[in-house]
């Protein structure tokens, strides 16, 4: 009985050990299994972390690109800005045909090379001013009273344009005289958009002004306007460039120049009678 006994202890203590082992290799893979899904979501989380810095220096990149054009584009417009004002500077101290691009460059602080990105010759100093003038002008005519004859409207735009650009028209004013600027396709080019442009304005005012005259006949009023217009301004700009010129006097105040420009529109009321 007692070995029965003890075989039977024996046995119950084997069946116990292989469970307790069995468990035991259970518990071991479960700790096993859970160690690789630990591995796996730290992984993951990794990766998840490595995409989205990814994504945020992406993000930042691209905003750095959006802001870098607008940060060159102001740069450009202040050079170029700088540029004129230095020009129209030199141009009342010196005269136009005793400036140099050279001068103008070192003036204001940059290379020749760099004033020829912006400009490719001095008379283009003129011309972009010139250019830079119509779309304020345009505005400020049709911004004009709407009973104003049109010749009125054109020169009240002008003054006001003119407030608005930066420095005034200061180029157009001191520098080269209209019969010094080349005669080429540049020059004609230019006459033609600042003509184009007061003729549009006159267009859309003549428009209501006379809604039943038909199109052909308005659009060819406005740019008999137009043009007579800038004939106005280009022979009183000759008259205040030219005049006095073999003096050493100092040039004349601008003032003069609008006492010319209200004369030679004078004219055009008048009929040149």
């Amino acid at each position: 009985m007692a070995e029965e006994r003890v075989v039977r202890d024996m046995r119950d203590a084997r069946g116990a050990q292989g469970v307790g082992h069995a468990q035991g290799v259970r518990d071991t893979q479960d700790r096993d299994a859970h160690g690789v899904r630990g591995a796996r979501d730290v992984r993951v989380a990794q990766v998840a972390q490595e995409v989205q810095v990814t994504r945020d220096e992406q993000e930042g990149q691209g905003a750095r690109e959006a802001r870098e054009p607008g940060r060159r584009d102001r740069k450009k417009a202040a050079t170029r800005r700088n540029l004129l004002r230095t020009a129209a500077r030199m141009f009342a101290d010196r005269g136009y045909q005793q400036t140099t691009v050279k001068d103008i460059a070192a003036a204001a602080g940059v290379t020749e090379r760099t004033f020829f990105r912006y400009f490719p010759s001095k008379e283009d100093l003129v011309f972009a001013e010139i250019l830079d003038f119509v779309p304020p002008l345009k505005e400020e005519i049709a911004a004009r009273p709407a009973d104003e004859p049109p010749y009125t409207a054109v020169l009240g735009g002008m003054f006001a344009a003119a407030g608005r650009l930066d420095g005034g028209l200061g180029i157009l004013f001191v520098g080269a005289p209209p019969r010094a600027l080349s005669t080429g396709m540049r020059r004609s080019a230019v006459l033609t958009d600042f003509e184009d442009g007061i003729a549009e304005a006159l267009a859309a005012r003549l428009a209501h002004r006379s809604p039943a005259e038909p199109a052909p006949a308005r659009a060819l009023r406005a740019a008999v306007l137009a043009r007579a217009s800038v004939a106005a301004v280009r022979s009183a700009l000759i008259a205040f460039t030219t005049r006095d010129a073999t003096t050493t006097d100092p040039p004349p105040p601008l003032e003069d120049f609008a006492a010319l420009l209200h004369e030679a529109f004078a004219v055009l009321r008048s009929g040149g009678e």
